[in-house]
């Protein structure tokens, strides 16, 4: 299975269709939250946002469904990636709530060479994220760096060889 595509393989227009989908629960935007010291109530206490919000529940805080919704692009776009360059936008359209499940899929919209260095080039994608339902919940655009076939190197760097002799 390819992890992660050369710069060569990409082709402005290409659609890809990201899997498997990943069902968000209340355990993790709790832990999600606690890490990265988000304490809003919006997103821990049912009774609260029933009585503060609109949608009268609890939803998933936007950095996580953007985490998740990037994550599941890395193998299909960033495996290889020398460094993500840039988020240009990021929107959060609508709502994601706990027990949901997203889907994602990734346009590649633009691509050259690297002006400075022949073995690696700069693509430009726009992801989106939805639900089971197929409401859109997070969108982005990126910019990654990403080699060339020539300029790869070792296909698997770190990668140690099995010992029987050990």
């Amino acid at each position: 299975m390819q992890f992660g595509r050369y710069f060569e393989d990409f082709e402005v227009g290409d659609v890809y269709k990201h899997w498997p989908g990943k069902t968000i629960t209340q355990a993790e935007d709790i832990l999600f939250c606690a890490i990265t010291m988000n304490q809003h109530p919006l997103h821990s206490d049912d009774n609260y946002a029933a009585a503060a919000t609109p949608h009268g529940k609890a939803m998933v805080v936007g950095n996580l469904v953007y985490s998740v919704v990037l994550g599941q692009s890395v193998p299909d776009v960033s495996g290889r990636a020398i460094a993500n360059l840039e988020v240009e936008s990021l929107k959060h359209a609508n709502p994601t709530f706990h027990g949901d499940t997203i889907y994602s899929e990734t346009t590649v919209v633009d691509k050259r060479a690297s002006r400075s260095k022949p073995d690696r080039g700069v693509v430009t994608v726009e992801t989106i994220g939805y639900k089971q339902d197929g409401t859109v919940v997070c969108e982005f655009r990126r910019k990654v760096l990403v080699p060339t076939r020539a300029g790869a190197g070792d296909e698997h760097p770190g990668r140690p060889q099995p010992r029987r002799d050990a």
